[in-house]
């Protein structure tokens, strides 16, 4: 008596390489047509400066440099302590304000009006929502701040 049993492993181990084999295709085939997703040519650059920006910013919170800001009418006041709350004074202070209707930013330099507070008056045509940042550095330390400007009007009340 014989038995006609077939295996079905042979089958299954067929299959299996056959699979393999179409997912290897497909893959090389992805591989040489599928091009680079970069889609920033200067992301090195920005990779960089991203990471310099994580340094400072460690940098000011160790020595524990706090920033707050006030609009009053067309002035954007910034008041820079210390972890103490002592001022922080004859520091470089930059403002980088949107140029409304493009991609462009113009930087504006604070003025220090008393020890620890720095101010710079809006252009007038800034209206709207415009996002802002500030830049302050004094003897290699930095903090900088990214802001939302709300300006409802042209006399600058918020």
């Amino acid at each position: 008596m014989q038995h006609n049993k077939k295996s079905i492993i042979p089958i299954l181990l067929s299959v299996l390489i056959g699979c393999f084999i179409l997912f290897l295709a497909w893959s090389g085939k992805q591989a040489s047509t599928g091009g680079t997703d970069v889609t920033d040519s200067d992301y090195y650059s920005k990779g960089l400066k991203y990471n310099s920006t994580l340094v400072e910013k460690k940098a000011a919170s160790v020595i524990g440099w706090q920033l707050q800001t006030r609009l009053a009418g067309r002035f954007l006041i910034f008041n820079l302590s210390d972890k103490n709350g002592k001022p922080i004074f004859a520091a470089n202070g930059q403002l980088t304000l949107p140029i409304p209707g493009g991609n462009l930013a113009q930087s504006v330099p604070l003025s220090e009006v008393e020890p620890g507070t720095y101010q710079a008056e809006l252009p007038v045509d800034l209206r709207g929502e415009r996002p802002v940042r500030v830049d302050f550095e004094l003897n290699g330390a930095r903090i900088n701040r990214q802001l939302l400007l709300s300006i409802s009007d042209s006399s600058g009340s918020n």
